[in-house]
């Protein structure tokens, strides 16, 4: 087991926490810490808007606690009532994620004694001394970096898939490995997408690379479509070739498709890293495609409805070769140089289109 970054971070924000609570004095670190925690996230775009939740509905929790107090006094219909409120308010406001230390506020501000605007401006500091202690950590302490690990994760997915699309035709591999495989494959497109997003959220904060930001933010986008679009491929051999009778005399050619358009893939994200040559592309020939579907096509008049499946197959692998090309095309035309300043422009704005989109 390893210990990850985030949790690495969230001790040593619960640890400044306490460290804060002691030096301003504050009563307990119970609330500081509970801030501290939840305010850790995977971006720091994520956890500087986790802040300023924090700081509008925990004031919000307060000013009701308070109202509360003078109104109905400290009792425990009160204080319930008051949590289904701030519980309701966070939800409208579309802040959730703050429900919890907030409700904690509420209960450490309705249960208090004494003078209670005193406490409640204490809870509401110790909340703030969490939040501050947690951004602080989030920023200084391995930083988050949703570039590196959404191309880290590609290459793991393209490895995963890669493996599973050469033996998938041929099936030499074990049906337990391959199972497991592929579901590893799966859980790690997952976790692509969730990288994308924390990816996509730094333009909001990275105003003056904004455009270049966009040009990444399309092509990554396309990168996981075509490693789903390889992974769709997986699922359609599956289900169709293996049940097609006289599949296996299309093997060698399905076989030798697939590895090319594995090779073409790999190519393609070296060309994304700049580790390959200009002009270099092991894009399969349109002629040999084009021999594939007519071969086929004669194959299906044959019988149509026995052989029809192969159709299926053929669908999947040409959809694949086409987003394979798509993305070619995209990291060629980012990565050319525009010349005049009008077609700088005009490119830029196609850009930040397509990411909109």
């Amino acid at each position: 087991m390893t210990i990850g970054a985030r949790v690495l971070k969230t001790g040593m924000a619960v640890a400044l926490a306490i460290y804060l609570s002691g030096m301003f004095g504050f009563a307990s670190p119970l609330i500081t810490t509970v801030a501290a925690i939840l305010t850790i996230q995977p971006s720091i775009y994520r956890s500087w808007q986790q802040v300023l939740d924090q700081f509008q509905t925990n004031l919000l929790g307060a000013a009701m606690a308070l109202a509360a107090m003078k109104l109905f006094g400290q009792t425990p219909i009160a204080v319930g009532l008051v949590c289904i409120l701030v519980i309701l308010v966070s939800i409208r406001l579309r802040m959730e994620t703050t429900i919890g230390v907030t409700l904690v506020t509420v209960v450490a501000i309705m249960e208090a004694h004494g003078q209670v605007t005193t406490v409640a401006l204490e809870r509401f500091l110790m909340v703030l001394a969490g939040m501050g202690a947690a951004f602080t950590v989030n920023v200084l302490v391995f930083p988050p970096r949703p570039r590196k690990q959404f191309t880290e994760q590609v290459h793991h997915a393209f490895s995963q898939m890669s493996l599973l699309l050469r033996t998938a035709i041929s099936n030499e591999m074990k049906e337990q490995v391959y199972r497991k495989e592929k579901e590893k494959l799966h859980k790690t497109l997952r976790k692509l997408e969730d990288s994308y997003n924390l990816f996509e959220e730094e333009r909001k904060i990275l105003a003056r690379t904004k455009i270049s930001h966009a040009r990444q933010l399309l092509v990554s986008k396309q990168m996981i479509k075509a490693l789903q679009k390889g992974s769709d491929l997986l699922e359609v051999v599956e289900e169709h070739y293996f049940s097609a009778p006289k599949a296996g005399d299309w093997a060698a050619r399905f076989d030798s498709q697939i590895e090319d358009l594995t090779k073409y893939h790999e190519s393609i994200v070296l060309k994304i890293e700049n580790k390959m040559k200009p002009n270099m592309s092991l894009e399969p020939g349109e002629e040999r495609e084009a021999r594939l579907v007519a071969d086929l096509t004669d194959y299906v008049r044959e019988d149509p409805d026995e052989h029809k499946r192969l159709i299926f197959v053929a669908s999947a692998l040409f959809e694949y070769a086409y987003h394979l090309r798509r993305l070619e095309k995209l990291v060629d035309h980012i990565q050319r140089p525009h010349g005049e300043p009008e077609e700088r422009r005009s490119a830029e704005k196609a850009d930040a289109a397509a990411v909109r989109e």
